[in-house]
């Protein structure tokens, strides 16, 4: 009975709700940005202290998702295992991340040759990306005998995506925060406890739903300063890049975003139309995850509420949503498959080059099959994807690759936020139709 009783002092369940709202709100981040990017345009000295402030907050949420994504996925699976139904679940997943991947890729292919980015600059604009680029070599070559200098990757082969996928230690990869190699483990081992017999596992798993709850509940005490951590980020991240490179790069930003959003409309209305309600109660339950993609710049750090917004308000069998949204948040990713397309249809632009059908055809499969290859990646290794597909265009991408750097925190945000809505589209597809919203 003296369990029941609200310590004193302690918020009521329903003012912690609100908070929470308020601070997943879009608008509320929104202004967030707004005021976090003239902190650090205004002001660049604050804007690069606050930026430890986003680096903690960052650090914390990444804190609490490996160990949520092990105990999520192999409690699913031993559901899944003894329920039955394994195989008709593998066979939807792969349908679906290709389906959806290549729709994120017509689409973006579609709103980027709306836009026309890179096509009539003025002579002003050139010049400022020219110096860009050409202030980034001289940097460069000041800087060789101190530090090595940036530079693309090497093309990435189908060896290498193998031989990064499993991992040699575990342990290792826990300690280096690789997902996608946690991930593989966590798989392998939930379908081998889904074998044990459930008298002997139930300990384990009991274990494993206490870790799963905690982790839970963590993550919604981190994401209360939310609005705060977004201001200190933004500002952080302008004070870095600066205004130049963005308002030169400006053409190429608008155009990716308004991409960006046609993939995320998508993604809401097959939401919406797998719930089967209305569309308010969907961007209600996407709120969260939104926030948290645009303020993170980190898909993993998302799951614990994708989970929630899935197996929560829109219905869906939690059990499923657990094993799928690690799945879905690792291979899934739609943000970068938009970020290749639109940024390789802006170099070609740059150098005068107008891409046929047949070209446009074969950008968007290979960008695509890229998309799955950046699997475990972020940052500038992301960028650095591009000259993949750039490659098999036979499009120069080595000069314009300090462009894309210089406003990469910007796109990051979009691309985080249309990774985990496609994501949590993907799972609705794959997931039975729930009873009702």
């Amino acid at each position: 009975m003296s369990s029941l009783v609200q310590p004193a002092g302690a918020p009521p369940a329903a003012a912690w709700r609100r908070v929470q709202s308020l601070a997943t709100n879009p608008l509320v981040v929104l202004a967030c940005v707004l005021l976090g990017g003239t902190i650090g345009w205004s002001a660049p000295a604050i804007g690069q202290r606050l930026a430890l402030v986003g680096a903690i907050y960052v650090n914390l949420l990444t804190m609490v998702v490996l160990p949520f994504m092990i105990s999520a996925v192999v409690l699913s699976l031993q559901t899944l295992y003894r329920e039955g139904g394994t195989s008709r679940i593998a066979q939807r997943v792969v349908a679906v991340f290709v389906l959806l991947a290549l729709a994120a890729a017509m689409l973006a292919t579609a709103g980027t040759l709306a836009m026309h980015p890179g096509d009539n600059l003025s002579d002003a604009t050139r010049l400022e990306l020219g110096q860009i680029v050409g202030g980034a070599a001289d940097q460069t070559n000041t800087a060789m005998a101190l530090r090595q200098p940036d530079s693309p990757p090497a093309t990435v082969n189908a060896q290498e995506i193998v031989r990064r996928l499993v991992p040699s230690n575990i342990f290792a990869a826990l300690a280096e925060g690789e997902t996608l190699k946690v991930l593989i483990f966590a798989l392998l081992f939930g379908m081998s406890v889904g074998q044990v017999p459930e008298r002997i596992a139930g300990g384990l798993q009991q274990a494993l739903q206490s870790v799963y709850e905690a982790c839970q509940t963590l993550t919604r005490w981190i994401n209360l300063p939310l609005p705060l951590v977004v201001v200190c980020m933004t500002a952080g991240q302008v004070a870095h890049t600066g205004v130049a490179a963005m308002a030169a790069m400006a053409g190429y930003v608008v155009s990716f975003l308004f991409a960006s959003v046609l993939v995320i409309c998508l993604a809401l209305l097959l939401l919406r139309q797998r719930a089967g309600g209305e569309l308010q109660p969907v961007l209600k339950a996407m709120r969260e995850p939104f926030a948290l993609g645009v303020a993170t710049n980190s898909s993993a750090a998302c799951m614990p509420a994708m989970v929630q917004a899935l197996a929560g308000p829109l219905g869906f069998a939690r059990t499923r949503v657990e094993l799928l949204v690690p799945l879905c948040t690792a291979l899934l990713r739609a943000g970068p498959v938009v970020y290749f397309v639109s940024g390789t249809m802006f170099i070609a632009a740059l150098y005068g080059r107008t891409l046929g059908g047949g070209e446009l055809a074969l950008l968007a499969a290979v960008a695509a099959l890229t998309g799955f290859a950046s699997s475990g990646m972020g940052g500038v290794a992301t960028v650095g994807l591009m000259g993949t597909v750039c490659a098999c265009l036979s499009l120069p991408f080595e000069a314009a690759f300090v462009l894309f750097v210089a406003v990469d925190p910007l796109c990051a945000m979009a691309r985080t936020a249309v990774s985990v809505l496609v994501s949590c589209a993907a799972v609705s597809l794959i997931c039975a139709r729930p009873l009702s919203l």
